[in-house]
C-alpha cells in the first residue's frame, strides 16, 4: 500500500506560509501526542529555522502519560521548548503562557524602545492535529473552523486573542513525498490523509497489528479478538466477528469494521495509547580518572 497525498491548495499555503513566517514572532508547533515523531513535518524545521518556537503535544489526554514524558525529555534535548497539552480540555492561560516566554526577548527589546508590543505567532503542523481546535480555547469561541478531517482550513487567517496578542491559523501542511512509508500510515490513523485515498482495510490491519503490538490486553478487550497472534484479513474478520459487524448470511462487514475502528482510535476510544517510542537518550561521555 504506496501512500501519497499533497494536494493543490497545500503547495499554495507552503508559500503562502513561508511570506507570512517573516511577520511572525513566534511559531506554535503542534503534533499529535501519540505519534510525536511522524506527525510533525520535516520540512517546519528549515522554514523556522531561527524563529522563536513552542512545540505542543497536543491530544496528550488520549497518549501514554509515561511516553509523552519520555518525548518531552527528547525534545527538549534538542533545544526545542516542548509541552503536552489538549486544545480541547487543556486551559488556555497554560498555552498562553508557553507563547508569552516564546515571546519575551521581542516583546523587551519593543519595550527598549519605548513601545507594547503585539505578539504575532502563527501555529502550525499537519492536517488534523486541532491547530484550529486549539485557537479556538485560546479565543473562547469558535472563530476558526474545526472538523475531524484534513483540509478543513484551506487559508490563512488572523485571530485576535488580546490586544496585545494574534494568532494566525495555517492549513494543515504535508510534504510533496512521505518517502517513510510507516509515518505515512501512522499519519493515516490519526486523520491527516484523506481517507478516500487510502486503502482502509488494509489501513485498519495495520492499525490493529499496532495496538496489538502496544496494547495488546487492551486492544483484545475492545475488539474481541481471541487470538492476538492473528494478522492479516484474519484479524479483520475476527474484529468483525467479535464486534457483530456482520451482513445477512453472516458476511463480514468490512466498511463497518473499519470505519469504527479509525474513528474510536481518533477520538481515543482505545485507552492513552502511544505508538511510537523515542529514541534512546545518548549517555553523556564518562570524564577520564
Amino acid at each position: 500500500m504506496e501512500i501519497n497525498w499533497y494536494p493543490g491548495h497545500m503547495a499554495k499555503a507552503r508559500r503562502l506560509l513561508s511570506d507570512q513566517l517573516r511577520r511572525v514572532d513566534v511559531v506554535l508547533e503542534l503534533c499529535d501526542a501519540r505519534l510525536p515523531d511522524s506527525s510533525r513535518n520535516p520540512e517546519l524545521e528549515k522554514m523556522i529555522a531561527g524563529k522563536s518556537r513552542v512545540l505542543l503535544l497536543n491530544k496528550a489526554d488520549l497518549a501514554d502519560p509515561n511516553l509523552t514524558a519520555a518525548w518531552l525529555r527528547v525534545f527538549r534535548d534538542q533545544g526545542i521548548e516542548a509541552a503536552p497539552f489538549s486544545a480541547t480540555s487543556g486551559k488556555a492561560k497554560e498555552a498562553l503562557s508557553l507563547i508569552d516566554r516564546a515571546a519575551r526577548e521581542a516583546v523587551e527589546r519593543a519595550a527598549a524602545k519605548g513601545m507594547k508590543k503585539t505578539v504575532r505567532a502563527m501555529v502550525v503542523g499537519v492536517p488534523n492535529v486541532g491547530k484550529s481546535t486549539l485557537i479556538n480555547k485560546l479565543h473562547g469561541s469558535g472563530i476558526a473552523r474545526t472538523g475531524d478531517k484534513p483540509g478543513v482550513t484551506r487559508a490563512n487567517q488572523w485571530v485576535n486573542i488580546s490586544p496585545y496578542l494574534q494568532l494566525m491559523d495555517s492549513p494543515g501542511l504535508m510534504w510533496p513525498k512521505l518517502t517513510d512509508q510507516t509515518a505515512a500510515r501512522r499519519l493515516c490513523y490519526i486523520g491527516s490523509v484523506k481517507d478516500d485515498v487510502v486503502d482502509l482495510p488494509m489501513l485498519t490491519i495495520c492499525l490493529l497489528e499496532d495496538l496489538l503490538a502496544v496494547r495488546p490486553e487492551a486492544a483484545c478487550a475492545r475488539y474481541r479478538i481471541a487470538d492476538p497472534d492473528l494478522r492479516g484479513e484474519a484479524l479483520l474478520e475476527e474484529v468483525c466477528r467479535g464486534r457483530g459487524f456482520l451482513m445477512k448470511g453472516g458476511v463480514c462487514d468490512y466498511d463497518r469494521c473499519c470505519a469504527v475502528v479509525l474513528d474510536e482510535f481518533r477520538a481515543g476510544k482505545c485507552g492513552r495509547i502511544t505508538l511510537e517510542l523515542p529514541p534512546k537518550r545518548k549517555e553523556a561521555p564518562r570524564a577520564e580518572d
